[in-house]
């Protein structure tokens, strides 16, 4: 068996580890135990993930002594709703979640975010465990304490900063999932070689075609990725500097998704690499990288079977007035101005909020090109 790899976040009183191996669902009742005050714990799931994992979880509770109540949500982004957020805070207040108590979250980034948020609104803040399930939610959103649900005005509109007690990433429970859904992980995989580590970038033009299969890579892949995130996450914790680089490629792809409805046609990932591929041509066309960078950006998603271009996704889309009128609406707009994740090169990105207009619309004109 592989050994586990440790992270770990340094946030003071709210620090918490994240660990990352196979096999941690099988042994998760020893890692959430001695966290608990008694020995019950409450799980939110959905019905994808409930199929594949929820018993194995629950097995794993009992045997070191761990009650569990379960509740399955439907799968999919429309999950993370009033509705369903509604629906999570009121069972959890029924099952009498106290505030010592620990509340797990079982599932991509969308059970991951609204147990959060449900979490870190309940009781004014109870204790979360993250057990990611999917590529995209073990890099990415289980780490670093954004919670919340999406809005019809955009995308995780509504929110709170709640750090977990404990994340869980078992990489061998990535085998279940689809081609696509798997791929769809990797735009937030090769995100950060993209914003802050060229020399990952390299590695993953290397070895990623093999993540599927290899199990050793695919483990390093998710520590390093998740090293870079505690590390930015520890710097500046509630975003007001640094931490925006992680939106790299979001400010395009949170409006392809708005676009899209929020649907099949454009998973999240897909939106974050077909962003990224933007930002850099958009920076290259601003004249700040080279245009090798956005070719490499685009040769590698393509090598990947990744989308790249809006052409990419199917059915019709607004037209660039429209996207950038999306744009608009997202949370990282400041002053009403829009603000880009940007990149002096693979690795150096940076925040502006100065882009011309004609600029952004040719990048999005040529982005509907073959």
């Amino acid at each position: 068996m592989t050994e586990t790899t440790h992270v770990h976040v340094p946030l003071g009183e709210r620090a918490y580890d994240v660990r990352i191996g196979p096999g941690l669902i099988a042994g998760a009742g020893a890692e959430i135990a001695p966290l608990l005050h008694r020995s019950r714990v409450c799980i939110v799931t959905d019905e994808t993930v409930s199929a594949l994992h929820l018993e194995r979880l629950r097995d794993a509770l009992s045997v070191e002594g761990i009650a569990s109540e379960a509740l399955v949500l439907p799968a999919g982004e429309a999950t993370k709703s009033w509705p369903h957020l509604t629906r999570c805070v009121e069972w959890l207040l029924e099952q009498k979640i106290e505030r010592r108590d620990i509340v797990v979250a079982l599932g991509g980034g969308v059970i991951g975010d609204l147990v959060g948020f449900a979490a870190a609104i309940l009781r004014r803040g109870v204790r979360f465990v993250q057990i990611p399930t999917t590529l995209l939610a073990q890099v990415d959103s289980s780490v670093g304490g954004k919670t919340g649900i999406n809005s019809s005005f955009g995308k995780n509109l509504i929110g709170a900063f709640h750090q977990p007690a404990l994340v869980l990433a078992d990489v061998e429970v990535l085998d279940t999932l689809t081609s696509r859904d798997f791929l769809a992980g990797y735009g937030e995989v090769v995100k950060y070689g993209l914003l802050g580590d060229a020399g990952f970038f390299d590695w993953l033009e290397r070895n990623a075609p093999r993540l599927r299969d290899d199990m050793a890579l695919r483990q390093q892949a998710v520590a390093h990725s998740v090293r870079m995130k505690a590390g930015i996450v520890t710097r500046d914790e509630t975003e007001q500097g640094e931490r925006a680089l992680l939106n790299l490629g979001h400010t395009f792809g949170h409006a392809l998704e708005a676009a899209t409805g929020y649907s099949d046609r454009l998973l999240h990932g897909e939106g974050v690499a077909i962003g990224c591929a933007l930002a850099f041509d958009l920076s290259a066309r601003m004249g700040l990288c080279s245009q090798e960078a956005p070719s490499r950006v685009v040769a590698h998603l393509r090598q990947m079977g990744m989308p790249a271009k809006l052409t990419d996704i199917p059915g019709e889309l607004p037209d660039d007035q429209a996207l950038i009128a999306l744009m608009g609406q997202d949370k990282k707009v400041v002053d009403g101005k829009l603000r880009f994740v940007l990149a002096r090169g693979i690795g150096e990105a940076f925040v502006s909020d100065d882009v011309p207009g004609d600029v952004l619309a040719t990048v999005l004109e040529d982005a509907r090109l073959t």
